[in-house]
């Protein structure tokens, strides 16, 4: 049965119990909102339907996330050399808006009024690309998801994230060095106080690895006479699955004269360290707006534009899983594949 008491405060209180169902209470500010919410609850009983959702409506976001950080994600995000990791980036901005509000509260206008807040900027922040919010959004999906199915919270609209309008992808980066460019940044690094950068940036285009498995280079994982470094680790490769990756000569090369660390590491450096001085010697060279990412764009636009590697090749040295981005860098010459179909 249902009850209703006007409390000290003026505000109320609505009660409902019924036998095989948990005890639901609501405050409300008058007493027509707290008899109609109390109807409600009733008839969805009556009807066999009711769900409670107590318990989303204690659970405040900034409490949920803390618990994703703790319990979910160590299981769930590879490892990084640094502690850089995007999603705790995403989610340590997902709490500056969402946090005090409960995961109930949170719907399709709160949602689009943290991506249009994002887009625009505020006073305190500036504004972002819409990839960026992008991610944030399907990270805050991630998180509902995680309360509904790994901690059993019913969620009142489900998840509203699905329900909510993402910003565009933004374009691909197509930048690449001239030769005269690329002369002068590869001098630079030589050049560098940092003893590892002027390997380093080389080998990103000679092998198209990603920087945080770059980073992650063992000595013992280095095969000179067979001519490939073996990736083993899954938990520090993007896509989770080891290979090895086959060394151009020019590879073989610059691995020869990389000092060696006592720690095993071919780069005993942090992220930060080797970026800095790369940054240092792109703006040495009068370069801009070359990040180090290019150098892995660099790398796979070379290896598209020769015609004796196959997408499936390219894909074996990159580490992709998917043709799709391989596809992008790959320029099918229809004169080389008419000599191939004879």
């Amino acid at each position: 049965m249902a009850s209703v008491n006007k409390r000290e405060n003026g505000r109320w209180q609505a009660k409902v119990r019924r036998d095989g169902f948990p005890n639901q209470t609501r405050t409300f500010d008058t007493k027509s909102a707290a008899d109609a919410w109390a109807r409600g609850v009733e008839s969805s009983m009556d009807r066999g339907l009711f769900q409670s959702t107590t318990e989303a409506e204690k659970t405040l976001f900034k409490d949920l996330v803390t618990t994703f950080k703790t319990d979910f994600a160590p299981t769930h995000y590879r490892k990084r050399k640094d502690e850089r990791e995007a999603w705790r980036f995403q989610c340590d901005r997902l709490v500056e808006f969402f946090g005090e509000y409960s995961i109930a509260a949170i719907d399709q206008k709160l949602i689009r009024d943290y991506r249009d807040e994002r887009l625009t900027g505020t006073k305190d922040r500036r504004a972002v690309k819409g990839a960026t919010v992008r991610k944030e959004i399907y990270q805050l999906s991630k998180i509902l998801g995680y309360a509904a199915k790994e901690l059993d919270i019913l969620l009142p609209r489900g998840n509203p994230v699905a329900l909510v309008r993402k910003p565009k992808e933004s374009k691909s980066r197509e930048r690449r060095l001239s030769d005269k460019e690329w002369d002068a940044m590869i001098e630079q690094c030589r050049r560098s106080r940092n003893p590892w950068v002027y390997a380093a940036v080389q080998l990103s285009v000679e092998m198209a690895n990603r920087q945080g498995e770059l980073l992650n280079f063992r000595w013992q994982d280095l095969q000179l006479d067979r001519r490939i470094m073996l990736l083993t680790d899954p938990e520090l490769i993007k896509n989770g699955e080891p290979r090895a990756v086959p060394l151009t000569s020019r590879a073989v090369e610059l691995f020869q004269s990389i000092p060696k660390s006592v720690s095993g590491m071919v780069f005993p450096v942090s992220r930060e360290t080797i970026y800095s001085a790369y940054r240092a010697a792109v703006q040495r060279a009068g370069i801009k707006n070359f990040t180090w990412h290019d150098l892995r764009h660099e790398a796979l636009s070379r290896l598209g534009a020769r015609p004796d590697l196959t997408p499936f090749e390219i894909a074996s040295i990159s580490g992709h899983k998917t043709l799709k981005m391989v596809m992008k860098y790959t320029h099918i010459n229809a004169e080389q594949l008419a000599k191939k179909l004879g």
